[in-house]
Parts: C-alpha cells; sequence; structure tokens
C-alpha cells in the first residue's frame, strides 16, 4: 500500500462523529488530476489518501463516481423565492431556509453564503427583513445539514444601517460583506415599466410612493462615499471579506481596491474583469451564465471569462443546481479541462473567504466531500455528500457497508 497523503496529528476522541469512513473505488480529484484512490475521514477531517487501503470501518464504495470537494457557493440569493415566491406572498423565513437547505444538499453544496439584501427599499429586501433572516439563519445553525453563513449584500444608499452593520462586523455575524449599488440603476430605469415593475412589486409600494422613496434617498448620493470607507475598514479590522458588485470601470475596481475590497463580482465588463486578474483580485461571475451560453443582463459571458483566466469563482447567484453543472459544462465545451473549472466552486471561493480549512481533498482538511455520478453529460448528480465527517445525504445507500 502507498500512502498518497496522511495527516498526521494527536489522537482524539470522535465528538460524536462515526469514528472513521473509507470512501473506495472512486475517482479522487487531487493535485489537478483523478486518481484511483482510497479517502479515509476520521471525525471531522480527512485523515489520509492513499492508492489502497484494506477496509477498516465504514465504507463507501465510489465505483463509478467522482470523489470531489464539495462545493462553496460565494453568493446564492434564490432562497428569496421560497421566502417569496410571488410579490407580497411570504412564507415563514425558517421553513424556508431549511428548505433550501435541502435544496443546497442535493446539488453538492456544502458550504453557502446566502446573499441576503439589506435595502434602502421595504419590503422583501428591506433592513428589517434581512435583520430577520440573519437572525433566522443563526438560529438554524444546528439545523442545517450544510455550513450555511451570511454574505451581506449592502446597498450603498442605506446610509441609515450603517451603525447596524458596523455591530455586526464587529460580532462575528456577517460571513462576507458586498457593496452594491442598484440605486443608478434605478434612477436610470424609472421610465422603463418593462424594467422596474418588478423591482416595485417587491417593495409592495405605490409607484408615486416608490418614486418619491428613491428621490429622497438619492438626494444623499454625497454622503454614500464616507460610508463604505468606513464599513471597509470595519471589515477589514473584522477580519471580513468584502466584495465590490457590479463594478463598471477599472477606475472603480481600483477605488475598492483602496479600500481592502478585493473581491470583484459581475465585473460589467473585460477591461474591468482584466485590470482585477493584474492587481490578483478574486473574480466572481455567474455559474447560471455558463449553463445558459451567456449573461440575461448584457455581461460578459463567464465562459469566455474562464477561458481567458479572467474568473477565479463562480457563484450559484439565482440558481442553485448550476454550480454543480457548470464545471462539467465548461470542461465539455473545451473552456477549461474539468479539474480547473471544479477550482472555480470549490478552491478558488475557499481562497477568496479566506476559508483554509476546506476546497481540497487534502489530509487535515475539513472533511466535506461529494460524490458525483457524472455518466450522464447534463445529468450529473450528487449520490452523496459528506459535511464535517458525516453523510449527510446519500441516494444508493447499498453502496454503504460497515
Amino acid at each position: 500500500m502507498a500512502v498518497i497523503r496522511r495527516a498526521y496529528r494527536a489522537p482524539r476522541s470522535n465528538n460524536g462523529w462515526q469514528s472513521m469512513l473509507q470512501i473506495i473505488n472512486g475517482s479522487v480529484l487531487l493535485d489537478g488530476s483523478l486518481v484511483r484512490a482510497t479517502v479515509t475521514v476520521d471525525g471531522a477531517e480527512i485523515e489520509e489518501i492513499s492508492d489502497s487501503r484494506p477496509v477498516r470501518g465504514a465504507a463507501f464504495d465510489a465505483t463509478g463516481l467522482l470523489v470531489l470537494p464539495g462545493i462553496i457557493d460565494i453568493h446564492g440569493d434564490a432562497f428569496e423565492r421560497s421566502l417569496m415566491p410571488r410579490p407580497g406572498v411570504g412564507f415563514d423565513e425558517r421553513i424556508a431556509l431549511l428548505d433550501i437547505d435541502r435544496q443546497m444538499l442535493a446539488n453538492g453544496i456544502t458550504t453557502a453564503f446566502h446573499g441576503v439584501t439589506m435595502s434602502w427599499e421595504p419590503g422583501l429586501r428591506s433592513t428589517e427583513y434581512a435583520a430577520r433572516i440573519v437572525e433566522a439563519i443563526e438560529d438554524l445553525k444546528a439545523e442545517f445539514e450544510i455550513d450555511t453563513r451570511v454574505h451581506l449584500r449592502h446597498e450603498t444608499f442605506n446610509l441609515d444601517a450603517e451603525p447596524l452593520i458596523a455591530g455586526w462586523l464587529a460580532a462575528g455575524r456577517i460571513g462576507c460583506l458586498a457593496f452594491n449599488d442598484h440605486m443608478e440603476g434605478t434612477i436610470k430605469t424609472r421610465h422603463r415599466p418593462d424594467k422596474i415593475r418588478k423591482h416595485i412589486e417587491r417593495t409592495g409600494l405605490s409607484d408615486e410612493a416608490f418614486f418619491n422613496l428613491v428621490d429622497g434617498v438619492y438626494g444623499r448620493a454625497d454622503e454614500v462615499g464616507p460610508s463604505l470607507d468606513r464599513l471597509a475598514e470595519a471589515a477589514v479590522d473584522a477580519g471580513v471579506p468584502v466584495l465590490s458588485h457590479d463594478d463598471i470601470t477599472p477606475a472603480m475596481r481600483d477605488a475598492f481596491r483602496a479600500m481592502g475590497v478585493t473581491i470583484a463580482e459581475f465585473p460589467i465588463n473585460e477591461e474591468t474583469a482584466r485590470n482585477a486578474a493584474r492587481h490578483g483580485d478574486a473574480i466572481v461571475f455567474g455559474a447560471p451564465n455558463v449553463l445558459r451560453g451567456g449573461s440575461h443582463t448584457g455581461c460578459p459571458s463567464a465562459a469566455d471569462m474562464v477561458r481567458g483566466g479572467l474568473c477565479t469563482v463562480l457563484a450559484s447567484d439565482y440558481y442553485y443546481p448550476a454550480l454543480l453543472h457548470a464545471p462539467f459544462a465548461l470542461a465539455a465545451q473545451g473552456d477549461a479541462a474539468l479539474a480547473d473549472a471544479w477550482r472555480l466552486v470549490s478552491s478558488g471561493p475557499a481562497a477568496a473567504l479566506g476559508l483554509r480549512d476546506r476546497g481540497t481533498l487534502d489530509p487535515g482538511k475539513r472533511a466535506d466531500i461529494i460524490l458525483v455520478d457524472a455518466s450522464r453529460p447534463k445529468r450529473e448528480k450528487v449520490v452523496a455528500s459528506i459535511i464535517n465527517g458525516r453523510i449527510r445525504m446519500v441516494t444508493e445507500p447499498q453502496r454503504l457497508s460497515s
């Protein structure tokens, strides 16, 4: 038997996990290649990866399956559709979030950063509603199957929320902070009913009340810059990663980088993405963009950005299944080798978010592992999900033996 990699550490109790689990006969993603190996999980961590090993403890027969690092979703807001599936029709946030947890689990997501928008508008994206969601996520931590955190999407004109956000940063209640400015777009589309209608419906306001609110909020534009400076400093001091959303120009990316904002989320054009790449920033594009063959808003093609080395992270954005299928689509299209494409949903987001304990299948790392049947193109499916050393989902239980 040859040991490929092994974690050396002092013996410890299993703290409630199964004492040992071995994943055998699978194709393991290791160092950029798929290799036949046995992955041994001890407690919450990967203990060893070897080319063969006598089975001891529980074993999962991964014959015909890919053994991959669990997916890390840096930004997903599809949960909003479970909270409010129709304008003005809301459901209890705890029911909705637990349902979404199961959806993500089935799609191979093992760590999720829920994109909770905190906006100047009332309704689903208001400050008050965001606070309810943050509280619900914290309350449900023990019930979630996956590691769930908050990606706070701060609408930059929501100036009155600054003290609350600063307090959350200091208290460690935010996993990452994003600066979003959809006010400018609202101003530009206010005379386009086809563009603005959904936005107004989400708030529950009449047209007149909505535009009166917009005018009042936009009148404080000169306060936005100083507020962002203070919040960026607070986030950096707290060790919280910060993203800028929809950077329009290289100059905008430069300005955010100077504030310590080192993740460019959905840059609007290739020029801005190239600026981010030159400076070593993490660059996020949407996995749905890959599956659909392009952006639905006229932004750069994510596949083109991957091919050009201008994307380091893919996010589920508004569609959770996209994260599982996008790497396989990129590989099938010749945009990237599968191992490189998988980094966009595993080690890429882990590095951007400072999650050093996950993202790769290395001994000593968290045992966040998914087993995927990729035998049918565009029909890839997760057969089992192991999160923090525990089997959280399995669709073919006959593969498991004790």
